[in-house]
């Protein structure tokens, strides 16, 4: 006989499975090797070789019989019970009996007698309901050292008794305890901030005591813990044995016997006609719920008019940084630019947050406002024409510090466009605000508060009212300040976006001119400045002489 190849791995494995758990069938199979102090005797004509198992198997051919106690094999449901002898013993008095369960076994085992007696004889099981589950949670160790001191938490975890998919009702309908506690104390927050999971236990147990001796509590050991939870998980340890090799125990006491044993799993598949019906039953599950939620959604979905775009931005003005002062605050607003935005009439389209103290992050002091707003703004798109170029909506803010004595001082101005495209996007606004030249504004600034201020937001950029050609900044003096970030989640709502090919093209033209319109806003003012330089150029080379016409032709072109 070939050497036995032990399987030494046995640690916990964990399954998912959406079939009842009272489908779970096991096979276990005890087998008894031999008295390991044979092991350590080695016949001469066999020294310096390797010793073959089969040498201690019993001879059947000299006369000598297996024991039948030598081998068993056992099928096991979930949460059967199997007695064991000392269970057996004790239920038999029914003087023994205490708990409802105690007389429950005590009927079971006398329905067994009158049967035939028990078939099981070595293997057997304590269930989620039996006193071995609750003693066997709270003598876990958490490590294998041999004087392992328990934690607080350990022992916390160890007197809660895990709520049970079955449990009974409470005897009569009075509340045992206040529902809520008001001012609960320190005591009590430790003694109740437990983990509280739903989950059933059963142990799959052997009695190892030699032939006569079965039943004493210290033959007892545990060949395999099974627990399943609420969601199906069922954690199995040691793994089922499979193709792996047998697990070995070596029982202790005077006489060491070595046993192996296989634990497989023996539920049996499901036949197609009842797959068949239980897709059926998803099928039809995910039918009613997808209805559901079709139901929360509803059928008078809005949509936006033909032409038109719609844009939704949940914001957040997320921080603020670099400012001379603390205690800062933020006032924002969004404006249109031309007739073809619009807004419903309950929108606001400007906020202002909290007063943030700042904490010193690096260099800088930063001021964390994580302040959400939210609106919406529709597109109507009435000129195709190339030369009407669209505007975006641009986002406008102010920051602003406040003093013990309630005053405020402008800490900054700036100004950014909208992203002109769907999706998440951080941005960092730089600020500015004006200054006066001398001492003496400085110390107003800081002793009484207040400084200068523009009357006009939009005056950060170009106004939206402003009509002229030229506007001047001439002898405005400003001093760049800190910086503010925004994070913008921009949607998007169309009927372009699921209308024909001609239709999502036409809109297509009119989103990329809004899309360059980030780009071509900030070089707008640079692209006008070079063609009224080059008429002038123009008009200057008509009034020269014909021979420096072509030298400064060359040169402006």
């Amino acid at each position: 006989m070939a050497e036995t190849v032990w399987n030494t791995d046995t640690g916990e494995a964990v399954y998912r499975s959406r079939d009842p758990v009272r489908n779970l069938r096991l096979r276990v199979h005890l087998q008894r090797i031999t008295s390991s102090n044979f092991l350590h005797y080695q016949p001469a004509a066999q020294r310096g070789k390797d010793i073959d198992l089969a040498t201690f198997r019993p001879q059947t051919a000299s006369g000598h019989r297996p024991d039948e106690d030598e081998e068993e094999e056992v099928l096991i449901g979930w949460q059967e019970k199997l007695f064991s002898q000392f269970e057996v013993d004790l239920y038999q008095n029914e003087v023994a009996c205490q708990s409802p369960l105690d007389h429950q076994y005590h009927q079971e085992i006398l329905k067994l007698e009158d049967s035939g007696g028990r078939k099981n004889r070595r293997i057997f099981t304590y269930t989620d309901s039996d006193r071995y589950t609750n003693l066997e949670e709270h003598c876990q160790k958490m490590t294998t050292a041999t004087s392992e001191v328990p934690s607080f938490l350990v022992e916390r975890m160890a007197n809660v008794r895990r709520r049970r998919l079955d449990r009974r009702g409470m005897e009569g309908g009075i509340l045992k305890s206040r529902i809520v506690t008001w001012e609960p104390s320190d005591e009590f927050v430790r003694n109740n901030h437990v983990v509280n999971t739903p989950l059933q236990t059963m142990y799959i147990m052997a009695d190892l005591g030699p032939y006569g001796k079965l039943g004493y509590k210290k033959y007892e050991h545990v060949l395999c813990t099974l627990k399943v939870d609420s969601n199906g998980v069922i954690t199995v340890k040691p793994d089922f044995t499979g193709l792996k090799g047998p697990y070995r125990i070596e029982s202790e006491g005077e006489k060491q016997e070595l046993w192996k044993y296989t634990i497989d799993n023996v539920s049996s598949l499901a036949r197609p006609e009842e797959e068949e019906r239980e897709q059926r039953v998803f099928k039809d599950l995910y039918g009613r719920h997808k209805e559901y939620l079709s139901s929360l959604v509803g059928t008078d979905f809005e949509m936006t008019p033909p032409g038109a775009l719609r844009l939704f931005v949940n914001g957040e003005v997320v921080s603020a940084q670099g400012y001379e002062y603390d205690n800062l605050y933020v006032h924002f607003f969004v404006e249109l630019p031309d007739t073809n935005w619009s807004a419903p009439a309950f929108q606001q389209l400007s906020g202002v947050t909290q007063t943030c103290a700042t904490k010193s992050l690096g260099m800088d002091k930063v001021a964390y406002f994580s302040y959400p707003f939210t609106f919406e703004a529709s597109f109507l798109h009435e000129n195709e024409s190339a030369d009407a170029l669209p505007e975006w909506p641009v986002l406008y803010c102010e920051v602003l510090s406040l003093d013990f004595w309630q005053r405020y001082r402008v800490e900054g101005y700036g100004a950014v466009v909208l992203p002109s495209t769907p999706g998440s996007h951080t941005l960092t606004v730089a600020t500015w605000r004006p200054m006066e030249l001398g001492t003496m504004a400085e110390l107003r600034r800081f002793f009484i508060g207040g400084s200068l201020e523009l009357e006009d937001l939009s005056y950060v950029r170009i106004p939206g009212s402003f009509k002229g050609e030229r506007l001047s900044r001439f002898g405005l003096r400003t001093e760049t300040t800190g910086s503010v970030t925004f994070r913008l989640h921009c949607l998007q709502q169309s009927r372009a976006f699921m209308e024909s090919s001609s239709l999502r093209k036409r809109m297509r033209s009119v989103l990329d001119r809004l899309e360059g319109f980030s780009q071509q806003s900030s070089i707008h003012n640079v692209l006008e400045a070079f063609r009224r330089a080059r008429r002038r150029m123009q008009e200057a080379r008509e009034s020269l002489p014909q021979d420096l016409v072509s030298p400064l032709g060359t040169m402006v072109s």
